[in-house]
């Protein structure tokens, strides 16, 4: 289906999504580029790795304070494992980012950071990630350990399939399973369907997002659903969206949601469908805007699980 990429529009030369102004701007000069290296910049990234946890803890229903901790080790996590997960990303694509116009300016690329300041600055935010992880009851501990392996893998998979997306679902995924164990200390159907719930959310989204970059990905090389679907992203989306909800609903029928969650979920499904229908492959802004949207499509399922209980 890469022949279905026809005309498509390049992303302006100076197209960037890095912000360094704002709250960065005011920190040390030597913290700055730190801080852009983990995209402390753009939140985005924390929030989307974060929201599968918070529904799984969500739906496991264990209590008021006990859910509580939970979803504040899992904040604090996603944003540690999403900066660690970008720095692996990072020293990965630093010579690949060069190239593209979005990522030319990150630390890496740009010669702001050194590969061993990167090496070093990973491993004080794995040792963080860590010390989150032990908080957590043991069988949590070991499927968390076990993410680390697709961490890794992300990169790789851009160079080698056209589906690195699913690769990423994998990932970001995750806490979908983690977020059941940890709450309840075992694995269940409803944390399975939730987890291809989260699956098909993330495929669809970086789809989105992966247009912004793939007239660039192509000349170097990378792969993505954006080049192999090209102008039929708008059917592909729909379809990971539509399995999207339907696995959703389906945790909502194993845990016992009531008809009022069921009814709230008319909000995130509007939202998905909103992105389909406004889809516009050759704006890169308006893909990042409507990969952006995805923050309250997450927050939308949490608010329905939560009044659905």
């Amino acid at each position: 289906m890469i022949e279905a990429m026809t005309s498509p529009v390049a992303a302006p030369a100076n197209f960037t999504d890095i912000r360094p102004d704002g709250w960065i701007a005011r920190l040390p000069p030597a913290a700055q580029p730190f801080a852009l290296l983990a995209r402390l910049d753009r939140p985005i990234g924390a929030w989307l790795l974060f929201l599968p946890g918070l529904w799984s803890i969500l739906l496991a229903h264990q209590g008021f304070w006990f859910s509580l901790w939970l979803i504040l080790l899992f904040g604090a996590g996603a944003i540690v494992m999403r900066g660690a997960g970008c720095v692996v990303n990072d020293l990965w694509d630093r010579k690949l980012d060069r190239a593209v116009a979005r990522t030319a300016a990150r630390p890496l690329a740009a010669g702001t950071i050194s590969v061993p300041g990167a090496f070093a600055f990973l491993a004080g935010l794995s040792l963080i990630g860590l010390l989150i992880l032990l908080q957590l009851n043991r069988a949590a501990q070991i499927t968390g350990a076990a993410s680390l392996l697709l961490v890794a893998l992300y990169p790789a998979a851009k160079r080698v399939t056209w589906f690195p997306q699913i690769v990423l679902g994998l990932t970001f995924g995750w806490g979908a399973l983690l977020g059941m164990i940890a709450a309840t200390g075992h694995l269940t159907l409803a944390a399975l369907t939730l987890y291809a719930a989260a699956i098909c959310w993330i495929l669809g989204y970086d789809t989105i997002y992966a247009h912004q970059d793939r007239e660039d990905d192509a000349m170097v090389g990378i792969k993505s659903t954006a080049l192999w679907f090209g102008a039929q992203t708008r059917p592909f989306l729909a379809r990971c969206y539509a399995g999207t909800l339907a696995f959703l609903l389906l945790s909502f029928a194993l845990t016992g949601i009531s008809w009022i969650g069921w009814a709230a979920m008319i909000i995130p499904a509007g939202l998905l469908a909103w992105q389909v229908i406004a889809l516009d492959i050759n704006d890169p802004a308006r893909c990042l805007a409507l990969f952006k949207l995805n923050r309250v499509v997450g927050l939308a399922v949490a608010l329905a699980i939560l009044v659905g209980h």
